[in-house]
């Protein structure tokens, strides 16, 4: 009898607990306090947006290079090293993690130079691909480390640089060589899946 009692008196306890809070009146405190709650998780998710989007606009610029390169486009790999720089500029590192921030601004450091290099030299595709090469090392860091929002390979070619090799970043399966262009576009292949 008295196990029946005490549940009796706790389930009336829980639930007079559980309505009392939901029919309270507001005051002014709780409002605030849930006006703040409210705002404090909003720009979170909205910054980790806008560090997706800037990633992406990154990405999506050097997705444009790799296939100007491919098609041996000395003014279009030119304009997306400039659209690159530009994507930079725009990247919005406050919601970075700490360790993620490190990263980001090492890569950013030495990609935003070759980038900068690739758009002050259109009509040298051969000074272009040098710098896409060493791009492409820290666009693989950078996709590694913040996602792309899409799928993406890594590729090798291992004839560019007199058989040293080197490798890029591609949105398809299907190769299309930055390095040789259009003389030897099938050269290469998938060593990585980037998801």
């Amino acid at each position: 009898m008295k196990h029946i009692i005490l549940i009796a008196t706790a389930n009336i306890v829980f639930f007079a607990a559980c309505n009392g809070s939901n029919n309270q009146p507001k005051t002014g405190n709780d409002t605030v306090q849930s006006a703040q709650v409210t705002t404090s998780e909003k720009p979170v998710a909205t910054a980790d947006q806008q560090s997706t989007s800037s990633v992406k606009e990154i990405v999506n610029s050097y997705l444009k290079m790799k296939n100007a390169l491919a098609g041996d486009d000395d003014k279009g790999t030119a304009a997306a090293g400039d659209a690159m720089v530009a994507a930079f500029d725009k990247f919005d590192k406050s919601s970075l993690t700490a360790d993620q921030k490190k990263v980001y601004e090492d890569v950013e450091s030495d990609a935003r130079e070759h980038a900068e290099h690739i758009g002050k030299n259109a009509g040298n595709i051969k000074h272009q691909r040098e710098h896409f090469d060493m791009l492409s090392k820290d666009m693989y860091e950078l996709v590694k480390t913040f996602g792309a929002g899409q799928q993406l390979y890594y590729d090798h070619c291992p004839m560019y640089n007199n058989g040293k090799g080197a490798d890029w970043i591609s949105e398809t399966k299907e190769i299309s060589n930055p390095y040789f262009g259009k003389k030897m576009s099938g050269c290469g292949t998938v060593k990585e899946e980037l998801k």
